[in-house]
């Protein structure tokens, strides 16, 4: 059994940020209801092409978006907007240990679910918000994507080619790092308060924000600004505070070089038969190769050029020096140790007999994490899991979806 079992999730949440989280849980052996709208479901279902073949190879109505970051759940088709629906999202959060939403702000309390509603008969459940903005403040109550994040939280100001290169310009990053650290952050937090129940009984609300979680994971660079003052500048593949350590061209591709110290740029200069850069005092020190980028990087742009990529991690790699191929993701499934780490795996599905999937990467020596369920059709589970936690029979299930209540 997964370390979570025993835990029940009621995810209220759309799109990636809350989804992701709710994944997470399912995979460390929660159960988690997924309550969606009735003959749409969650966003994501149609965020396609590409979509899931089924056995005949024809599209399904299931994105890949969506399967992205909904294994392991159980989907009950039911309207917040109905009155009946509504007691039974409020009835299912009393049973529930932790509850997650991500509506705008107050978007709840319309509906009678907001964490004030549901703690009084619940004093135990762990209710997580996640907004774009936060609870409070001058923006709270705007709506935001993730790529308007990444852009007001500083991320694309430092992710691109510099200015004055070809190409130069502010990019997002390829995937929605912003909603996917705030699932990870939002898992984190309500791992920490589960954990502080067990001492005080008691649950807990969790106010957790996009635009604080991007600002946050700035890391370093948003410690260079503090500390300096100086404002971090787009490097491309380059480091603002590690020389060597970027994308390469080399005969046939491209190389990332990722050297960390002073010793793994010696063995590299020595291996590239450049021993004499080690001993450069431009180049001798991190500080000073850093100093002197400028002169650094096209020397060894002109050596790295004089092989092929393969060749590259064949002679630096044995030597611990750190570099890599750039994947396409064709490649990064292909990678022996991606294999080797089952990092692909695949499902039963209903409809299309199975579905892949990307694995946890989470591994547990004794508590292994649990592939129970595919990413589930919208409402797959309503009627059996009202039944089964509410009791509700077949006469009054029928009833409820004739009022619009279920679907």
């Amino acid at each position: 059994m997964g370390p979570l079992h025993g835990i029940k999730v009621l995810d209220v949440s759309r799109v990636l940020a809350g989804p992701w989280a709710t994944q997470a849980f399912a995979d460390l052996g929660a159960t988690v209801y997924k309550v969606e709208r009735p003959g749409a479901g969650d966003d994501t279902r149609g965020w396609g092409p590409p979509w899931l073949k089924d056995r005949a190879g024809h599209d399904t109505a299931e994105s890949a978006y969506y399967l992205a970051a909904n294994r392991g759940k159980h989907s009950l088709a039911i309207d917040l907007a109905n009155a009946e629906g509504q007691l039974l999202v409020r009835a299912l959060g009393a049973r529930a240990d932790v509850f997650v939403e991500n509506f705008k702000v107050g978007g709840l309390a319309r509906y009678g679910l907001a964490y004030p509603d549901l703690a009084p008969g619940n004093a135990r459940l762990i209710y997580c918000s996640v907004s774009a903005f936060g609870q409070d403040g001058p923006d709270a109550h705007g709506a935001g994507y993730d790529a308007m994040i990444q852009g007001m939280g500083g991320l694309m100001s430092i992710t691109g080619l510099p200015d004055g290169m070809p190409g130069a310009g502010p990019q997002k990053v390829g995937v929605a790092v912003a909603d996917l650290m705030t699932g990870m952050y939002a898992a984190q937090a309500v791992l920490a308060a589960l954990f502080e129940r067990e001492r005080s009984g008691l649950g807990q609300y969790i106010d957790l924000a996009l635009l604080d979680t991007q600002v946050a994971m700035i890391a370093n660079q948003g410690l260079n600004y503090l500390v300096s003052g100086q404002v971090p500048r787009r490097q491309g593949t380059g480091h603002p505070n590690i020389v060597p350590y970027q994308a390469f061209p080399t005969a046939d591709g491209y190389l990332m070089l990722a050297i960390g110290n002073d010793r793994q740029f010696a063995t590299f200069a020595a291996l590239a038969g450049r021993p004499e850069l080690a001993g450069d005092a431009r180049f001798a020190t991190n500080t000073a190769r850093v100093a002197h980028r400028a002169v650094l990087v096209p020397i060894v742009t002109e050596i790295l050029a004089g092989a092929g990529t393969r060749a590259w991690i064949e002679r630096l790699t044995p030597a611990a020096v750190p570099c890599g191929p750039i994947n396409d993701l064709a490649g990064v499934f292909a990678e022996p140790q991606v294999r080797h780490r089952a990092m692909r795996m695949d499902l039963p599905h209903p409809l299309a007999g199975s579905v892949p999937q990307v694995r946890n990467p989470i591994r547990y020596s004794r508590t292994a994490l649990e592939y129970r369920l595919p990413p589930p059709l919208l409402g797959e589970h309503t009627d059996q899991v009202l039944g089964a936690e509410l009791g509700l029979g077949r006469d009054e299930l029928a009833r409820l979806r004739q009022a619009g209540a279920i679907g």
